[in-house]
């Protein structure tokens, strides 16, 4: 039975986020699209899972000698590239192989929606995978707390990483000849601000850790702004591609090609 209370709990911050998001699509998608790419973005989580254990165990086997005379190196090589570059790539694949071609795919603004959409169910799985980790011994109000915290924190910056993404996506689509730049450029930019949540979070952890009241204060003002103008960015792309979706919502096919 506790089992199916984290299920729930590590849904539910998902959930309420898809349903804000999804009120921002004047041409709402259909619920079988809107299922569909939500659940292929959970499978984006095992993927990038795997694909991240492969790269930390082949850096570790390689290049152990090297990690211990550069810790620091490595350390945000693991945030940035082996955690942030790999997540926010397996979401955007996600989007690019099985939706993008799709008909209901037809206006710029989409590629946020079904970024956003694939990211939250990225962060499901997730959710439900920190819930699970800690076992029995939880009880439905640790899990109540934990899933309240995940949804203001990394089920919202799943959100917002892939929703930068979904907008440099949109913009490729309407530019073929700076198509790979912009995605490049949109990763990128989702993948450091996810890199400097992660962060933040193990400052924040360890401000509390130690009682360190400056350290803590600082690092949790930071993630405010981090997420809040984050935030403020996202809604404004939203605005800016609705007004644009007559100029090329019907380049998408060409896409792949």
């Amino acid at each position: 039975m506790i089992y199916v209370i984290f299920i729930i709990f590590g849904l539910l911050p998902s959930i309420v986020w898809l349903l804000f998001y999804l009120k921002k699509d004047s041409h709402p998608e259909s619920k079988k699209m809107v299922v569909k790419i939500f659940l292929y973005g959970m499978v984006s989580g095992l993927i990038a899972f795997a694909i991240g254990m492969w790269l930390s165990w082949s850096i570790t086997f390689f290049g152990g000698k090297y990690i211990e005379s550069i810790p620091l190196v490595f350390f945000f090589v693991n945030q940035f590239i082996i955690v942030a570059l790999v997540e926010e790539s397996s979401k955007f694949l996600i989007v690019k192989e099985k939706a993008i071609n799709n008909k209901e795919f037809d206006e710029p603004v989409d590629a946020m929606v079904y970024m956003i959409i694939s990211a939250l169910g990225f962060a499901a799985l997730e959710n439900v995978l920190v819930l699970f980790s800690i076992g029995q011994t939880m009880v439905v109000k640790d899990a109540a707390i934990i899933s309240s915290f995940r949804f203001l924190g990394a089920t919202f910056l799943h959100a917002l990483a892939s929703g930068t993404v979904g907008y440099f996506l949109a913009l490729s689509i309407c530019d073929s000849k700076n198509r790979l730049k912009l995605i490049i450029k949109g990763l990128i930019i989702a993948s450091i601000l996810h890199g400097m949540f992660n962060i933040t979070i193990g400052i924040i952890e360890k401000g509390l850790v130690t009682q360190n009241i400056i350290l803590f204060t600082i690092s949790f003002a930071f993630l405010i702004v981090l997420l809040g103008g984050t935030a403020i960015f996202i809604s404004s792309k939203f605005k800016k591609l609705k007004k644009i979706k007559s100029i090329c919502n019907l380049t998408r096919h060409q896409y792949t090609n």
